[in-house]
């Protein structure tokens, strides 16, 4: 039942209180012309009453909703049957009174707004053609009673909307909590044990050097992915909105370059260094942008969730505490423009070049900023690469930002070089 039991509780209590008025009203009038078939027809309103009160909300199913608004629509149809026609010339009250609109909350809590209106325009149009029926001209008709229950459908159903979206955000929040305090004990846990060995192996593989330091390596690798696992803010849903095959192929790339052919099965990821730098990356190694895209997605992606992928022994990622949601295209995009960044200092840097990665916000702006410590891109090469038709900086990077509304600048020097990617946050949900 979850948030909406307060809704259905309220129904049925607007539906017993309206079923009594009826009936006093029915009972201070003497049963109007017909008594036999006004108390018929509250008999009638009384059982319906009792079924709404055991199937609401169990039962929500559009054969119910159906029948609720059918009964009401013939209880308020059989009223000239019970009342003579001095009644209907004198306006008085229909026989249901204020029960019709039982139906048009009931479609409103469980439909929203939209089923609310609907069932408030059915029940109106038989109220407004039963008095004009009755003889009633139409300038004359009082159309207070189907405004009413249109703002209540209306009202109700957004109210409900509204009140199923903050439990659904609840829901999460709790989940969230949760899974932050299991994963803070895990943390501490594989802190105590696992951690801290791995970092010995890598710092006793690096001392003895040979077959031992290529263990310590591959050790550094594991202890660096299994950090950023136990320190990855929880997430209660992670759509795959990063571009798919990238983060698995740069990763064992980082891995291989200290990885001898015909080692094993890492010997396959192992990469090929172009024959001058600055070349574009190969075409097997091209990031996939649209080939991770769910269009069941959220509409709104957290780009620190798209850059801790890429985080290695030897690539750090920062990012800032709170959230850099971007539009989950311009996500995507960014991901794919970095990765060709890290694809870079993968072919063209000496192995063991260490890399890093900043996201942060300025303004109404997301910049990420990817440096190295490479020697850096002598000068003239990205344009001398332009003119040999090799675009990969400037369409991997530069073009992809530029068709975001951003800017790439590209700062190199002996000791390294530094790309800063900067793109419109534009309009928050």
């Amino acid at each position: 039942m979850g948030i909406e039991g307060p809704f259905w509780r309220a129904i049925a209590v607007y539906r017993v209180a309206s079923l009594a008025y009826a009936a006093l009203f029915v009972l201070g009038a003497g049963g109007y012309a017909r008594p036999v078939v006004s108390w018929t027809v509250i008999g009638v309103m009384a059982a319906w009453t009792v079924v709404t009160l055991v199937r609401y909300p169990a039962t929500r199913r559009v054969p119910l909703l159906a029948a609720d608004l059918l009964v009401t629509v013939a209880c308020l149809l059989a009223t000239p049957y019970a009342q003579g026609p001095a009644d209907a010339a004198a306006g008085v009250m229909p026989l249901t009174a204020t029960w019709v609109a039982g139906p048009v909350l009931a479609y409103g809590v469980a439909g929203g707004r939209r089923a609310g209106a609907a069932a408030a325009a059915v029940m109106s149009a038989a109220d407004l053609w039963l008095r004009g029926g009755s003889g009633v001209e139409l300038a004359s008709l009082q159309v207070n009673g189907a405004v009413l229950m249109f703002l209540a459908g209306v009202v109700v159903g957004h109210v409900a909307r509204l009140a199923r979206e903050a439990e659904e955000r609840m829901r999460r929040a709790v989940l969230m909590e949760a899974a932050g305090r299991e994963r803070e004990r895990l943390a501490r846990g594989i802190h105590d044990s696992v951690l801290q060995v791995l970092a010995l192996v890598q710092r006793r593989g690096a001392e003895i050097g040979g077959e031992a330091a290529e263990l310590g390596r591959l050790a550094g690798e594991q202890e660096a992915a299994l950090r950023a696992l136990v320190q990855a803010p929880p997430i209660t849903r992670a759509p795959d909105l990063a571009p798919t095959g990238l983060r698995d192929r740069l990763r064992p790339a980082f891995a291989a370059r200290g990885t001898r052919a015909g080692r094993g099965p890492g010997s396959a990821g192992r990469l090929r260094r172009p024959a001058s730098p600055g070349a574009e990356p190969a075409p097997e190694f091209a990031p996939e942008p649209d080939s991770g895209a769910d269009p069941g997605a959220e509409p709104y992606a957290d780009l620190r969730d798209l850059l801790r992928p890429f985080g290695t022994a030897r690539v750090t990622v920062s990012a800032p505490a709170t959230p850099l949601p971007l539009p989950a295209a311009t996500a995507r995009e960014v991901a794919a423009a970095v990765g060709a960044a890290l694809d870079n200092v993968v072919r063209h840097c000496p192995e063991g070049t260490r890399a890093w990665i900043l996201a942060e916000e300025d303004d109404d702006a997301v910049v990420v900023t990817v440096r190295d410590e490479g020697p850096g891109i002598p000068d003239g090469r990205l344009e001398q690469a332009a003119r040999e038709g090799r675009m990969g900086v400037a369409r991997s990077i530069r073009g992809r930002v530029a068709d975001l509304g951003g800017t790439a600048a590209i700062t190199s020097s002996p000791s390294g070089t530094e790309i800063e990617l900067s793109v419109p946050a534009g309009e928050r949900a």
